[in-house]
């Protein structure tokens, strides 16, 4: 019951936009920490005393030590309690409820196939929905989202950004270029040929949406995401030859005109360019905030900007500053020394993902981890020009897969699957 409970959260997080956007009439979002709460009496109730040392981990304490700092930061004045709680949601709860869930229910290599195999199929799904909302139009609840102001960042130059059912072309993109790169490295594994095609075809419409989503700051994801599993691969040619294709397809993107004819490839192309207005309005907001925040070393609140300042905290200044990244929203509301803790955090995640990795020796899991490890890497970087970590589905998918990276030297020694192999 535990496990079917998680799966039903996974699809949960990937699709309540549509449920919020053809429905609507209550905050769907909320469901999400039901959902956990009941897992997590279900797992109080039945899961074995012995099994509870998996939570015994570096992983668990790191972010049991981030929620409670983030729990702190009720105290700063800089922001009221309200926008606070609606905050530290997505920012400290969710990955300190959901890591601890994912050590306790997923313990074996059929729950490592089946959490692929149901992204990748929730992923494709949501490709497939975006070329029907770019070709066919929009569904009467997404068109009701574009009429209610979504249209002045979806609709550019009479174009539509592609969202599918997630909250935004942001998140729409960055998600699609996450478990694009990973599926394709998936592919690449000893696995069946008709398995190979299928994900490969999975990867090309997913990074199709990605191009549609006109999110540009995607297509590093696919970069990284690329570059990581190319080193941890630890093959020679293959790193040869991974770079050599990487570099040829950024000196085409940046130094040639090839493709301009298509909009999603002409968009696409102005991510490299370092005079692009977007970029530069981005050095100019964090130009501005560096002055305010030197003063303000612990930040100024949590839920003090974006969506929840504009609605808890209009009368703060941080209120009135698009944050755009990430990174500046948590320098913007935790202050440097908070930034500073959680990239540390994040840092120390990859490091130890990579220690653990080098030192599989099972090679379709380690193909595996070092696919999840790459999206995780991916949405970690693409995070600086978006909020992509911090919101679902990219959310769940990355704190599973830092606890199946993990887990992976125990997996390695378990029954294997014959799902994905």
């Amino acid at each position: 019951m535990r496990t079917a409970l998680l799966y039903v959260l996974i699809i949960y997080c990937f699709t309540f936009g549509i449920l919020a956007r053809e429905i609507g009439g209550m905050p769907y979002g909320i469901l999400i920490e039901v959902i956990m709460l009941i897992l997590w009496v279900v797992v109080i109730a039945t899961v074995p005393k012995e099994h509870w040392q998996s939570v015994n981990t570096d992983l668990v304490y790191l972010l049991l030590f981030w929620f409670i700092y983030s729990v702190l930061q009720v105290i700063n004045p800089g922001a009221s309690p309200r926008g606070w709680l609606q905050e530290i949601r997505s920012t400290a709860l969710y990955p300190f409820l959901m890591v601890p869930l994912g050590f306790l229910i997923f313990r074996e290599n059929k729950h490592l196939d089946t959490f692929l195999i149901l992204i990748i199929a929730l992923s494709t799904l949501a490709s497939l929905n975006g070329v029907k909302q770019l070709y066919v139009g929009p569904s009467r609840g997404e068109q009701f989202f574009l009429d209610s102001g979504g249209a002045l960042t979806h609709v550019l130059w009479g174009r539509l950004r592609v969202f599918s059912f997630y909250s935004d072309a942001g998140q729409f993109g960055a998600s699609q270029a996450q478990i694009g790169i990973m599926t394709l490295i998936l592919a690449l594994s000893n696995i069946k040929i008709w398995k190979k095609i299928v994900l490969l075809g999975c990867s090309g419409l997913m990074i199709y949406g990605m191009l549609i989503s006109g999110t540009r700051g995607a297509l590093f994801a696919i970069i990284i995401g690329g570059i990581v599993a190319v080193l941890l691969s630890k093959k020679f040619k293959v790193l040869i030859l991974g770079g050599l294709v990487a570099v040829s397809f950024l000196f085409i993107l940046k130094f040639t005109y090839i493709g301009n004819g298509n909009y999603q490839i002409y968009r696409l192309r102005s991510a490299l360019d370092p005079n692009d207005p977007s970029l530069n309005v981005r050095f100019i907001t964090q130009r501005k905030l560096r002055e305010y925040m030197s003063t303000r070393p612990f930040g100024g609140g949590l839920g003090v900007i974006g969506a929840n300042g504009t609605k808890y905290n209009q009368d703060k200044y941080l209120s009135t500053v698009q944050p755009d990244s990430y990174f500046v929203k948590v320098w913007a509301m935790y202050g440097i020394v908070g930034l500073t803790i959680w990239l540390a955090i994040m840092m120390y995640i990859m490091g130890k993902s990579f220690g653990i990795i080098w030192k599989l020796e099972d090679g379709n899991l380690k193909i595996k981890m070092i696919a999840l490890v790459s999206g995780y890497a991916g949405v970690l970087f693409c995070s600086y020009g978006n909020e992509v970590i911090n919101t679902m589905p990219s959310s769940i998918v990355v704190y599973l897969s830092w606890v199946f990276i993990f887990n992976s030297r125990k997996l390695q020694l378990l029954p294997k699957s014959n799902l994905l192999n």
